[in-house]
């Protein structure tokens, strides 16, 4: 599978709009709840196969709206985070959870290294290795990149409710996210915060460092609340709002060079 090719598909991931010139790539790590046959659903009840347990609903079709706007690669998991999270690293416990939230995960219990191996290999290396290979041919291009994620997070958690509306996250380079938090602005009506629901200390900027830090790209990770992503409508307006955001924070980082380190 060649990643010059505008779409491209397998197991592990999908490539939409593959060889978009724009200033980003961006990725979406849980943006299905699929199981393959061969993990027999993980012993879940349906209900708990298709909740935001196993998926960021939104984030996919969102992200895919910020790709065709911005012109910018999008990869896309197609395997749900349940069976291998690819925001995580394979020595993390949350990279095959046997406990997400309040829903317990039968078929994460008792993982034989051989199985863990196996859902590394066939889900998590695939993704990665995708990722590595649009940005060295991005470099080699000459193209400036900043890697941007995308996520969507549940409106109540644990049973407390949530009051931010929109959380741009980051590591230690919070270059792309300083610029996009300059423009928090021009959405009066939504609630943007740092580094939250989640931050660097909870262990969700394992893409950031990987495929952006370790690459010496600007990075930025995008938390929606789901509650504000249920239909095609609202999708479509979340990804118009981020936009809002992202195109000045781009434009800011690309006129300083400021996008690769």
């Amino acid at each position: 599978m060649s990643l010059s090719d505008s779409n491209a598909r397998c197991e592990a991931y999908e490539v939409l709009n593959g060889a978009g010139q724009g200033g980003a790539i961006i990725l979406c790590e849980h943006a299905s709840h699929r199981i393959p046959h061969r993990y027999a659903g993980l012993g879940l009840a349906e209900a708990d196969r298709k909740s935001h347990a196993a998926w960021d609903p939104g984030a996919r079709a969102v992200a895919l709206g910020l790709s065709q706007a911005l012109d910018a690669p999008l990869i896309a998991a197609r395997v749900s985070r349940l069976v291998y999270d690819c925001n995580r690293p394979p020595e993390a416990a949350s990279a095959m959870p046997q406990k997400s939230e309040l829903v317990e995960v039968p078929g994460n219990v008792g993982l034989s290294r051989d199985q863990r191996d196996e859902r590394e290999l066939t889900v998590y290396r695939p993704f990665c290795d995708a990722v590595t290979r649009l940005i060295e041919a991005r470099k080699q291009a000459g193209l400036q990149t900043v890697l941007i994620t995308m996520h969507s997070f549940t409106p109540v958690y644990y049973g407390t409710p949530r009051t931010v509306e929109i959380g741009i996250l980051h590591d230690r380079d919070s270059r792309m996210a300083d610029a996009m938090l300059d423009q928090a602005d021009a959405l009066p009506h939504r609630r943007v915060e740092r580094n939250a629901p989640y931050g660097p200390e909870d262990g969700v900027t394992h893409s950031l460092q990987l495929h952006g830090i370790r690459h010496g790209l600007a990075n930025v990770m995008i938390e929606v609340r789901n509650d504000l992503m249920r239909t095609p409508q609202e999708e479509t307006q979340m990804a118009e709002e981020l936009l809002v955001l992202l195109r000045p924070a781009l434009a800011a980082l690309q006129s300083t060079g400021g996008a690769d380190a």
